[in-house]
């Protein structure tokens, strides 16, 4: 079973895989990411896709902004990281 602070580990390896430059040192879990990171909208799909190709995590397009904050992320991709 994964632990959800695995889960913010593995949330936080993809953005960084997608946007190489970004310093996580002042990230606000309860705040948007693509504001906090001057995130677009390719830059977020990016993402949804490295969560498939990685984890072998769907995302549905209606769910996306489940993934706004980390936290949010955390609570959404929990239940799938630990799908049987």
């Amino acid at each position: 079973m994964v632990s959800e602070e695995e889960v913010r580990k593995n949330v936080l390896e993809v953005i960084v895989a997608v946007s190489p430059d970004i310093d996580l040192t002042n990230l606000k879990p309860d705040q948007r990411l693509r504001d906090q990171f001057d995130l677009d909208s390719m830059d977020f799909l990016d993402i949804v896709m490295e969560l498939r190709k990685k984890y072998k995590i769907e995302v549905p397009k209606e769910e996306y902004p489940l993934l706004a904050t980390l936290d949010s992320a955390v609570t959404y991709l929990f239940p799938k990281f630990n799908k049987s």
